[in-house]
């Protein structure tokens, strides 16, 4: 892969559930540190987006590939084991095991036990849950629900982030400790994928913004030249040209 490249280059990717036309003709490339925000309203195909992504659907028409090779047809732990890894929106997957053994779960993903525990030790401090390593997750705020998301992700050692509403549910105070997250693993070169329906969250971190209507692309650009759309504006801003 050229320096130039795209991390993650999806064409014209169109995913149909029966008659449902959930995305239709879908492209955006994405390069190494850019972070590219997907809004939209609901319904309008971006969970649906990262999930043709990261192999957990087959888009019924289009390409998509990661590092240079395409992982259309590469079921979601193959596509893991690339360097692609993604959050979900529902933070109690595992309500039953510690922060400790969820995070350890995600840094086994090509790693022995005991690289994988320093990884883990490492990457608690990192994200500030260190004190609550042997809470559980059932336990937990919900702020410390969505920092343990991210600490999986990280401990998966990604070139390319996909995070579904990371930032849901959260004051905008409470969202400083996932954004420092964020913008650190920017700096050491992983490219983010976010999707966010919190636009001061989006407008302050985005190198650039895909907005989806209708499973349809209908703009690409700056978050200044995004808000400042009238499409964007009337469907989705609800004619306030920031938010």
């Amino acid at each position: 892969m050229t320096v130039d490249a795209p991390v993650l280059e999806v064409d014209s990717v169109s995913m149909e559930f029966g008659g449902l036309k959930a995305l239709q003709d879908v492209s955006l490339s994405v390069h190494k540190g850019d972070i590219v925000g997907v809004i939209g309203p609901n319904g309008a195909g971006k969970t649906t987006l990262l999930n043709v992504i990261s192999g957990h659907l087959q888009p019924t028409r289009g390409t998509v590939s990661f590092d240079g090779v395409s992982i259309r047809k590469s079921p979601p732990h193959m596509v893991a084991r690339r360097g692609l890894a993604r959050s979900f929106q529902d933070t109690q997957s595992f309500p039953s095991l510690t922060v400790y053994e969820t995070v350890l779960a995600a840094a086994l993903n090509g790693r022995g036990l005991r690289e994988a525990r320093e990884e883990v030790d490492r990457i608690l401090d990192e994200v500030g849950l260190s004190a609550k390593a042997h809470s559980y997750q059932s336990g937990l705020s919900l702020p410390d629900r969505k920092l343990v998301e991210l600490a999986k992700c990280i401990a998966m050692d990604p070139k390319l982030l996909l995070l579904d509403e990371v930032m849901a549910g959260l004051t905008m105070a409470e969202c400083e400790e996932p954004l420092k997250v964020i913008t650190d693993l920017q700096s050491k070169g992983v490219s983010i994928v976010l999707i966010e329906h919190v636009m001061p969250v989006i407008m302050r971190i985005a190198t650039r913004i895909v907005v989806l209507d209708f499973g349809q692309r209908i703009l690409e650009g700056t978050p200044q030249e995004v808000v400042a759309d009238e499409r964007v504006r009337a469907s989705y801003l609800g004619g306030k040209a920031s938010a």
